[in-house]
């Protein structure tokens, strides 16, 4: 997979894919990563890829024709799957969203900033807008990276455990039963007896009981 980010500050996406999980996916060739700073597809002098809005109103907006030139030149070199741009009142970001998109090749993901895009952008060259949840952050760098986190980890050969991704929550619209690790006797804290029997059958029963009754008491929506 190639993920394309286009942003006005580059050095917000670095970290998170210099580190672990992505990192490791990186090194491996599994996924490419291409950060893009929008400044440089600008033809101000002084780069800049904002104005002001029409008819007024506080906040500045993103410009089309960098934007454009950026998309253009990147859809030149590849076909891409989707154009995602990061806003919120996008569709909210879950469990089976980043399933599906794990399954893509190439995707470009726009990350908003100041007070948006011109809406031009949105009506003929985004192909699918995100939303991370109900709030707003300075700008779509952040999100982006939890949405690349998300999908970037379900690719095979990223996680050493494949079948790990598949017991996560909200995979199968259920939250993870409770886990545990030694010692089993923590200050007269017990595990669970099932968990140390050795009979597996029992405990696939257990965690399906327990994410079950986990996902009524915090997630009942889940389950409508």
């Amino acid at each position: 997979m190639r993920i394309d980010i286009i942003t006005v500050l580059p050095e917000l996406l670095r970290s998170p894919f210099e580190a672990s999980i992505l990192k490791r996916a990186i090194d491996k060739g599994i996924v490419e990563v291409h950060l893009h700073n929008l400044r440089d597809y600008s033809t101000n002098k002084h780069k800049n890829v904002d104005d002001y809005q029409f008819g007024g109103g506080a906040g500045m907006v993103m410009s089309i024709e960098p934007i454009d030139a950026c998309i253009s030149r990147l859809k030149s070199e590849r076909d891409y799957d989707e154009v995602i741009y990061m806003t919120p009142d996008g569709e909210t970001l879950n469990q089976g969203m980043a399933n599906r998109m794990s399954l893509l090749k190439n995707i470009i993901i726009l990350c908003g900033h100041y007070k948006g895009v011109d809406q031009r952008v949105r009506d003929h060259f985004i192909t699918k807008e995100i939303s991370i949840g109900d709030f707003v952050l300075s700008g779509g760098e952040l999100a982006a990276a939890v949405v690349s986190d998300a999908i970037i980890r379900l690719i095979p050969g990223v996680l050493s455990n494949e079948t790990s991704a598949l017991t996560d929550s909200f995979q199968d619209n259920l939250l993870s039963p409770p886990i545990y690790t030694r010692p089993a006797e923590y200050k007269g804290w017990k595990v669970p007896d099932v968990l140390l029997s050795g009979n597996f059958a029992n405990i696939d029963k257990w965690r399906e009981d327990q994410a079950l009754e986990h996902t009524k008491n915090r997630r009942p929506d889940l389950l409508e």
